[in-house]
């Protein structure tokens, strides 16, 4: 299945728990909180681009499948990781959490785990 789209966050479950749990400040989860947050994907085979674009800032990904790939965080901070495929999900292990991106009736569907707490945003398709 194609992950490609621009997609707009619908719902966010458990976000200030987790935010806080993984270190971003409370000034910026507060603004965050509300954002509309828009995540666009272009998939090429196993080559991805992926942006998630706020509000005068736009953080963007580029990974291929089972390739170590430079990659950064929400926070801006820079790690290396291998992006996999598994059962129709993409899967990545952040430093501090466990992610995964799947495409739920039509939606993108990404879930974080740190702690105990999971962060699961679902997002519309726009195009």
């Amino acid at each position: 299945m194609s992950f490609t789209g621009k997609y707009e966050v619908e719902t966010q479950e458990n976000y200030d728990a987790f935010l806080k749990l993984i270190g971003i400040p409370d000034e910026a989860i507060e603004k965050g909180r509300n954002l509309k947050m828009v995540t666009e994907v272009v998939q090429n085979g196993n080559d991805f681009t992926w942006s998630q674009i706020y509000p005068g800032h736009t953080t963007t990904n580029e990974f291929t499948i089972g390739q170590e790939s430079d990659l950064q965080t929400m926070s801006g901070k820079k790690f290396k990781a291998t992006v996999r495929l598994e059962d129709g999900k993409l899967v990545v292990d952040f430093e501090k959490y466990h992610h995964t991106s799947e495409i739920v009736g039509g939606k993108l569907v990404e879930t974080s785990v740190a702690g105990g707490i999971t962060f699961k945003r679902t997002s519309k398709k726009l195009a």
